[in-house]
């Protein structure tokens, strides 16, 4: 199993490429010191630390009020929100009077809670929405410069349920620019931090919603996922996070819209801090699709058939895994032999090693009809002319751009696509499929590293820009998969395992989640000592 001479090609070129943005980067790019060293200040009201699940049941009950929570997050989100730049707009006015009328609901309820439960089963909570979905009212520009000023005038279907399950959005956070970048930067609203360290990345392109909910300035949140975009940035900020198997929940009114086979691997699926907030969330924004997930199913770990994956096999474009995510994952294996009494099989695909041509090729296939995705060139540059990347570069280089220079090395690796597709890629696929497929089936899960390190500095996903192929290569599989937080590392950083399973069994890794964050603690305070 080997690369063609040309496929040989394309790697050293899309190397070649990341190595001279290193350099202009490092030569051009303004030095960011102002936040080094500070942290968020620790969470103080306790009403912060319930999940959403056990905020509904205190609302319903009155033993507090819908106000009183939503005002404990729109604080919160005022004190940390400088340090993080994590919520772009927010709607507190709307969000507070919304509230209100919460709280009148309740007190005219003569059906009793469990009414209210069945109905409205997230009433009074507060949600925070990343800014490529629509939320009417909201701006709706994915950082786009060229859209700035688009307001959405719906909401996005998920959106829509979360609402009509109660549930009252605070505002709208930041993205990558066009989302197709793990680091949460654009030409609009600017750069989103980390939670943890203010200096690191929060992730992307859900970056703003992972950065918002590790620093407890929201409970729950809204996420999209086509290549980790859920995954790495509540990997990087210590929440939970699940991709759904696709077409399960709607992808609509989402911008960038999908083209080509891009649907297939797409997935909308909810971020938060508590395990236990995963199933209900999923269950609300899957609406009648739900039934096609088995999530009243009680899931008995012990009659589950474990694996673990510990790396890709050592492709030259990826960082290998670090130490401390290599000794993680064993540590969960060890957990789960000790407490369950399993055993949990180490296992290798040796087509995991081209995890980024698989994900890079499977992106640009023609549709049913034979119609290729619109390039990102086009997007770049809507509503005008395509955009052209290295003309963005030059203009780049003097402050004239109004593209990041992520959005810009997007569109230079478009333009090292050959012509055809590769016959060699699409094999590998097929029977990595076919392997994972019949590896899972319907009671297996395995585990896979989240990314090949915790949470890098500001701006160095340039110079490793495949790193991302460790979530990725779940999308083209189409797979259902939940990100969990296993506590913190040497520096402080979270670290976290991806859980997989097969299609349409979401169920058995909501209940892994639950699972892990009882045996590893789930999420801490960024801001405690």
């Amino acid at each position: 199993m080997a690369l063609s001479l040309l496929q040989k090609a394309q790697v050293w070129l899309l190397k070649a490429v990341t190595e001279v943005i290193f350099i202009l980067f490092r030569f051009f790019s303004p030095r960011r010191s102002a936040l080094s060293g500070k942290k968020l200040p620790p969470v103080r009201n306790p009403l912060l630390l319930l999940s959403a699940t056990q905020l509904a049941k205190k609302i319903r009950r009155k033993e507090v009020s819908s106000v009183e929570v939503v005002q404990a997050y729109i604080d919160r989100i005022q004190e940390v929100n400088p340090f993080l730049n994590a919520v772009v707009k927010d709607r507190f006015a709307a969000a507070l009077q919304e509230a209100a009328q919460v709280d009148k609901l309740i007190e005219e309820e003569t059906g009793g809670e469990d009414v209210l439960e069945d109905r409205l089963p997230l009433l009074g909570v507060p949600l925070s929405v990343k800014e490529s979905y629509a939320l009417q009212g909201m701006p709706f520009t994915t950082g786009l410069v060229s859209r700035r000023g688009v307001v959405a005038t719906v909401d996005a279907p998920p959106v829509a349920l979360l609402k009509r399950a109660g549930a009252i959005p605070l505002g709208v956070t930041n993205t990558s620019e066009l989302c197709m970048w793990f680091e949460s930067h654009n030409r609009i609203y600017g750069i989103t931090n980390n939670s943890y360290d203010l200096e690191r990345i929060p992730g992307g392109s859900s970056g703003g919603e992972g950065s918002l909910l590790g620093a407890a300035g929201s409970v729950i949140g809204v996420g999209s996922d086509i290549g980790g975009s859920i995954r790495m940035p509540c990997f990087f900020n210590g929440i939970f996070g699940h991709k759904t198997t696709p077409d399960i929940v709607s992808c609509e009114n989402q911008y960038p819209p999908v083209s080509g086979r891009q649907e297939e691997y797409l997935s909308s699926g909810p971020m938060c801090r508590y395990a236990e907030d995963l199933l209900p969330m999923l269950r609300i924004m899957a609406g009648p699709r739900a039934n096609m997930l088995s999530l009243n199913t009680n899931v008995d770990l012990k009659k589950v058939r474990f694996f673990t994956i510990p790396h890709d096999g050592g492709s030259p474009l990826v960082t290998p895994v670090s130490k401390e995510l290599l000794y993680i994952q064993r540590k969960v294996v060890e957990h789960l032999e000790a407490d369950l009494g399993v055993k949990v099989q180490e296992v290798q695909f040796p087509e995991l090693y081209y995890s980024f041509q698989i994900w890079d090729t499977y992106m640009v296939l023609p549709d049913k009809e034979g119609k290729p995705p619109q390039p990102f060139a086009e997007l770049m540059g809507e509503p005008g002319r395509p955009a052209w990347p290295l003309w963005e570069l030059l203009k780049w280089m003097i402050g004239k751009s109004d593209h990041t220079m992520a959005a810009i090395v997007v569109g230079l690796i478009e333009k090292t696509h050959g012509s055809r597709t590769s016959p060699f890629i699409i094999q590998l696929k097929e029977k990595l499929q076919k392997e994972v497929d019949e590896l899972l089936g319907t009671d297996g899960v395995f585990l896979y590293p989240s990314h090949p390190r915790v949470a890098p500095k500001h701006h160095h996903p340039l110079f490793r820009p495949f790193d991302f192929s460790y979530t990725g290569i779940i999308n083209i599989l189409g797979l259902p998969v939940t990100q969990c937080p296993l506590g913190v590392g040497e520096e402080g950083l979270p670290l976290g395992v991806q859980v997989v399973a097969g299609k349409l069994q979401d169920h058995l890794t909501l209940a892994m989640a639950l699972y892990l964050e009882k045996t590893f603690g789930g999420w801490r305070d960024p801001g405690a000592n």
